[in-house]
């Protein structure tokens, strides 16, 4: 039962977290972020945040800075839009799966040709 509540919570934060940083973060670091998958601990109390960065490796670095400064305005902002008794503490993630299916996807056309 727990899990299930886990998975409700973690697609309840993907969603309120693509909201949160298309509008109200205000970072000039933080460039194009899109929130990938949330990890929710079953005792909601831990959600790990996987991200994709659109952009080089010191855009990722500088957005990966700025997101961890924001992070107690985010977990304030999710505990307002979803009713927890306690706020799961957060961290952000880099998924590095997008970039290896491209490179994957690069490699598989190179042998076609």
């Amino acid at each position: 039962m727990s899990k299930l509540r886990a998975n409700r919570v973690a697609e309840q934060m993907k969603k309120e977290l693509g909201d949160i940083l298309t509008r109200k973060i205000k970072d000039p670091r933080i460039g194009f972020v899109t929130v990938t998958d949330v990890e929710v601990t079953s005792d909601l109390q831990q959600a790990k945040i996987f991200i994709s960065i659109l952009g080089d490796d010191e855009e990722k670095q500088e957005t990966l800075l700025g997101l961890t400064k924001a992070k107690g305005f985010i977990r304030s902002e999710i505990g307002r839009r979803i009713r927890l008794r306690k706020t799961p503490e957060i961290t952000f993630e880099y998924d590095e799966a997008l970039e290896y299916g491209n490179h994957i996807e690069k490699i598989l056309r190179q042998l076609k040709e």
